[in-house]
């Protein structure tokens, strides 16, 4: 499976913004997958996690509230929905994916996109 991630950009602070991440493959839809970020000095984090099915997410409380997180197996597409943002959620945003159990912890997921740029200004 491999990752893409899309939807960056550049956004005025209260705006919104929705990130998509396409697999390739056929096993997407067997995969946790989430949502991490990584502003510049700072370690990767997490930001949001769905379970194989969607009927488990979870968030960092810093986007409780504001970003959602879901996804499509059709589509092999997850996607992150955000609104009201921060300048502090400038950073650049990769999805991840993993078997097993869901996990908040960039170490756990062994599968990764390349990352998307998101840049809120003040």
């Amino acid at each position: 499976v491999q990752l893409q991630a899309s939807g960056g950009g550049l956004v005025q602070a209260g705006g919104s913004l929705r990130l998509s991440c396409a697999a390739s493959g056929r096993t997407f839809s067997s995969y946790h997958m989430g949502w991490f970020r990584q502003a510049p000095g700072n370690e990767r984090e997490f930001v949001a996690a769905i379970s194989w099915s969607g009927g488990s997410k979870s968030y960092a409380d810093s986007v409780k509230g504001r970003f959602t997180i879901s996804r499509d197996n059709a589509k092999n597409t997850v996607y992150l929905q955000m609104n009201s943002l921060k300048a502090e959620d400038t950073a650049v945003y990769y999805c991840a994916g993993r078997s097993g159990w869901i996990s908040s912890s960039p170490a756990d997921f062994g599968l990764w996109g390349q990352g998307t740029q998101v840049t809120v200004s003040s």
